[in-house]
């Protein structure tokens, strides 16, 4: 999946305007005020009103929150509801949401529980499973691992690349966190207010990268060079 062209403005202001292909699966870093989150809403047709959006892409499927585009938020609390049980927050049946349960390794039990019952990580679990409802072709995550402790991170990011094993998605990693990134995404895109300055295979650019900014991304993520070998 390429896209050719994502570009993003306000008043005739480009703040913007990127390309970039997802092979398998390929991190967005940069940090806050990128350029990240407004290419997450393009994507998901969640610009607001005052800002326009270009996408040119050979995709074979809609963009723009197509139904073959699923999305995994930062923070799964504000995708679900309080007040309401998690089995009656999927739209299939029964049989399929506890398969879906059973593909993120959730007990069914959960599905008569509320949301604010559940752990950080059950949370992200069902939204996880909310996402391969429509069976999509792409998914998009920003930054899904953020709020967790370290060992629940590892376990998310171990399940979403058996899940994309399994079903053959693409995903689009968002994130300011290398070190994330370098688990679950084949490729990277390092983005500098609103422009690509760095591209390549995940290995080859932690491994040596070429630009200054994606040097410092790095710095900040890590505190030895292990992830180097």
């Amino acid at each position: 999946m390429k896209i050719s062209k994502l570009q993003i403005s306000l008043k005739e202001k480009i703040l913007v305007d990127i390309n970039f292909s997802i092979s398998s699966s390929l991190a967005l870093v940069g940090q806050s005020g990128s350029g990240k989150s407004l290419t997450l809403k393009a994507l998901l047709g969640m610009l607001p009103s005052s800002m326009e959006s270009i996408i040119e892409s050979d995709a074979a499927f809609e963009l723009k929150g197509g139904r073959d585009i699923s999305f995994v938020p930062q923070n799964p609390f504000t995708a679900l509801s309080p007040l309401t049980k998690i089995k009656k927050q999927f739209f299939v049946d029964d049989g399929r949401i506890k398969e879906l349960f059973s593909q993120v390794d959730l007990d069914e039990s959960l599905l008569e529980r509320f949301a604010p019952e559940l752990s950080g990580g059950q949370l992200q679990r069902v939204v996880i499973a909310m996402a391969l409802e429509r069976e999509p072709k792409l998914i998009l995550l920003d930054e899904p691992t953020t709020a967790l402790d370290p060992k629940t991170r590892v376990l998310i990011l171990d399940l979403l690349r058996d899940l994309q094993k399994e079903h053959g998605f693409k995903m689009l990693f968002v994130t300011h966190d290398m070190n994330s990134a370098k688990v679950i995404c084949d490729e990277i895109c390092v983005i500098k207010d609103g422009r690509v300055v760095e591209s390549s295979d995940m290995k080859t650019l932690l491994a040596s990268p070429q630009q200054k900014y994606t040097k410092t991304l790095i710095d900040a993520n890590f505190a030895n060079r292990d992830f180097r070998r």
